[in-house]
């Protein structure tokens, strides 16, 4: 029996306005349509996974209020384990997020629960870190408990997944036991001080960032694609054009879309086609965990580019 993805990260109710433009410092702009939807960058990947069809099981904390009811009932439905989700007293975690008609978005995070996520959670849960295929992170915890999780899997030969968002510096022992790290432009430029706007310029963050001892480094690049640097050299991997209608987590279905490629025995150039194709799809749909694609759809699409899957 294949063993199941464990994601640790965050879950929040996201809280989405449409307006024409994000508002200036100080200005008030009159917007459209709002809506609530699922989110949080742990909750993102787990359903990315669970809608590709791989086994996962999810690691983090919400309130006991309703916000936390909806995340728990949504995950379920989406097939994801929530065993691993503690309840806390604290409010769940809440996002703000305006949306440009460009469909580009701000996003304002309260963490709530997300805060209680402590090391000594994290140990409770080593059982399942030690049976996962992988576990994927991010950085919307804290860091004390990323870092704990991260030594367990290392610990128990499980590989790391590492998305380091938001981003902020990073420990150097933490570096050194990453697998994989999966940061967009502005992660990389934060954690190398380099700037990252092109696919040459990514490619040279990415060797600073495999110097500092990550095994596999996965740069996103938005419209341009994702530059792979493994031992074989870098690797840029084309996008798939797409009408975008929301960017909110497209992030987080590259990841999950990557993920999935690889616990299948997919090489990281290939995975990283899975996520970008996830990627585009998750930019045509309103909203965080409603834009995450299906595996049919990931590989219509993956067929219609005419990619490679091995």
């Amino acid at each position: 029996m294949a063993r199941p993805l464990v994601v640790l990260g965050s879950l929040n109710m996201d809280l989405v306005i449409r307006a024409p433009r994000h508002p200036r410092p100080g200005e008030t702009l009159i917007g459209s349509d709002f809506g609530t939807f699922p989110g949080g960058k742990g909750a993102n990947q787990a359903v990315a996974i669970a809608r590709l069809g791989q086994e996962v099981t999810m690691i983090g904390c919400v309130g006991r209020d309703a916000f936390g009811d909806a995340l728990i009932a949504t995950l379920q439905a989406a097939g994801v384990d929530t065993t691993g989700v503690t309840r806390s007293d604290a409010a769940t975690g809440v996002a703000l997020i305006t949306l440009s008609a460009a469909g580009e978005n701000t996003i304002v995070i309260a963490p709530g629960a997300n805060g209680m996520v402590s090391p000594e959670l994290v140990r409770s849960h080593e059982a399942l870190i030690a049976g996962a295929a992988a576990l994927l992170l991010q950085l919307e915890v804290p860091l004390p408990a990323v870092e704990t999780a991260v030594a367990l899997a290392h610990a128990h030969g499980v590989p790391v997944i590492l998305n380091p968002a938001p981003a902020q510096p990073l420990p150097a022992t933490l570096m050194r036991q990453v697998d994989y790290l999966i940061p967009n432009q502005h992660e990389a430029a934060l954690l190398t001080g380099l700037s990252v706007h092109t696919p040459e310029e990514a490619g040279v963050a990415a060797d600073r960032l495999r110097r500092a001892g990550v095994g596999v480094v996965v740069l996103t690049l938005g419209e341009q694609g994702a530059l792979v640097l493994t031992d074989d050299g870098p690797v840029l991997v084309p996008s798939f054009p797409v009408a975008v209608v929301d960017t909110t987590a497209a992030g987080d279905a590259f990841v999950g879309a990557f993920a999935v490629a690889l616990s299948e025995g997919r090489t990281p150039v290939a995975a990283a086609t899975w996520g970008c194709a996830a990627g585009a799809l998750a930019c045509t749909v309103l909203g965080a965990q409603p834009s995450l694609p299906s595996r049919e759809a990931v590989m219509a699409l993956l067929d219609t580019g005419r990619r490679s899957l091995e």
